[in-house]
């Protein structure tokens, strides 16, 4: 997908997908949405579109600690995109910054997989 728009819609997606698999592996007592497919939906949208504006400033802004711990750091700021978007959106709930790490983790393995799947149709 070479446009911008496709690109966004598959983040959209993955963010989404990413959210969903987190609360089924961790459980509602530590994300929950309301028991709403549709706030699934909006969280991901939420949370695609501080990963594209939001967290690339972050990223330039704390290089130096992300160069220290070897990309370690990172998982703070995945960790602090997903707080951000549940403190944007109400129905998106985290219990805490370790939640939050977790979230962000299960995130990130749904985004390599995906890409790993859309790399192969190429």
């Amino acid at each position: 997908m070479k446009s911008v728009r496709g690109r966004f819609v598959v983040r959209w997606f993955v963010s989404s997908f990413g959210l969903w698999i987190a609360a089924e592996l961790l459980g509602n007592e530590t994300i929950s949405f309301g028991d709403r497919f549709s706030a699934v939906i909006i969280s991901g949208l939420i949370l695609a579109l501080l990963n594209s504006f939001i967290r690339p400033l972050v990223v330039f802004l704390t290089l130096p600690a992300v160069l220290i711990t070897l990309g370690i750091f990172m998982l703070v700021i995945n960790a602090l995109m997903v707080m951000l978007a549940a403190n944007l959106y109400g129905p998106l709930e985290v219990d805490g910054f370790g939640a939050a790490i977790m979230v962000g983790i299960i995130i990130g393995l749904v985004n390599w997989l995906v890409s790993i799947l859309l790399e192969d149709e190429k």
